[in-house]
């Protein structure tokens, strides 16, 4: 199907939208070595075509909105890789344009998310789960806003602003997107009501109360049991849409690499969060295609 004839916000009005599920696992699950430093974004360049069947299986699945595969893309990882800012930009485009080719695949409409993580999902180092890298919100400012324009050139639906472990680094996103033309949403880590760097979530949530280019705002890669309380939390401090995509429930560790511990993600709960608020569905890490065609008929 062609592109989405109305606008992210605008559909959101008319009612919730599911969102895709994690996309590393779901390459993982196609074969793709993953434990580069460079994650998931390596493939942009390397095997373009595996992200591109990625975003299909969650189109199949019935997702409605697709978030690209540039998470960890950024002008400094790409770098060391060296490649040129020009290359590095080209990337950044493609993920745009491979998330759209997977969505006209599909017999629904599916509006396209260009993901923007944090600082520290460049760093590699798990501090995207701590924050307070010891950089100002100026500096995170200049970090963030030559990808922001490389993706806004591609024209996705909305940039999503996502993993975010604290609140001056939100302040840095929200400045860095001002000019850039596209509707954001912003969505937070978060861990027992608070940021992962310990601020409350309603000074976080708050942040956004008053932007009208932020469209929704919530959380995403955290436990299932966190989100539950944030989809309430920022429903009330907001007023806007809550966009929630949680993990499994299963637990990264970022010395060895790997996940542990049990899923509790069960696609029952998006029925309590739409009635809180929540507008955008989702899942993040380990919650794959199977887990999202479940959540498809929770929301209908």
């Amino acid at each position: 199907m062609s592109a989405p004839t109305v606008p992210l916000a605008t559909a959101l009005a008319r009612g919730p939208l599911v969102l895709d599920g994690g996309l590393s696992n779901q390459l993982a699950a196609q074969g793709c070595d993953l434990s580069d430093d460079l994650w998931s974004a390596r493939l942009l360049a390397d095997a373009p075509e595996q992200i591109e069947a990625a975003h299909a299986a969650y189109v199949r699945a019935g997702a409605q909105v697709l978030i690209t595969g540039s998470y960890q893309a950024t002008f400094e990882g790409f770098a060391r890789r060296g490649l040129s800012p020009e290359e590095t930009a080209a990337l950044l485009r493609r993920s745009v344009e491979l998330a759209r080719g997977a969505a006209a695949r599909g017999e629904h409409e599916v509006w396209v998310a260009a993901s923007v993580g944090p600082y520290g999902a460049m760093l590699a180092d798990g501090s995207e789960y701590r924050g307070r890298y010891g950089l100002s919100v100026a500096e995170l400012e200049r970090f963030h806003r030559p990808r922001i324009e490389a993706l806004a050139a591609a024209a996705p639906d909305v940039l999503a602003l996502e993993t975010v472990p604290d609140i001056d680094e939100a302040r840095a996103l929200l400045a860095a997107v001002r000019d850039c033309g596209l509707p954001v949403w912003l969505s937070y880590s978060a861990a027992a009501g608070r940021t992962r760097a310990g601020q409350p979530l309603t000074d976080a949530f708050a942040l956004a109360a008053g932007d009208d280019q932020v469209v929704a705002v919530g959380v995403n890669c955290c436990e299932p049991d966190d989100a539950d309380h944030a989809v309430r939390l920022a429903a009330r401090v907001s007023g806007k849409p809550v966009v929630v995509y949680p993990n499994s429930g299963e637990t990264w560790h970022a010395p060895t690499r790997t996940w542990q511990g049990a899923p509790t993600f069960t696609p029952s709960r998006a029925a309590t969060w739409q009635t809180e608020g929540a507008r955008l569905i989702g899942g993040c890490c380990r919650v794959g295609p199977e887990r999202i065609a479940e959540l498809v008929e929770v929301v209908r």
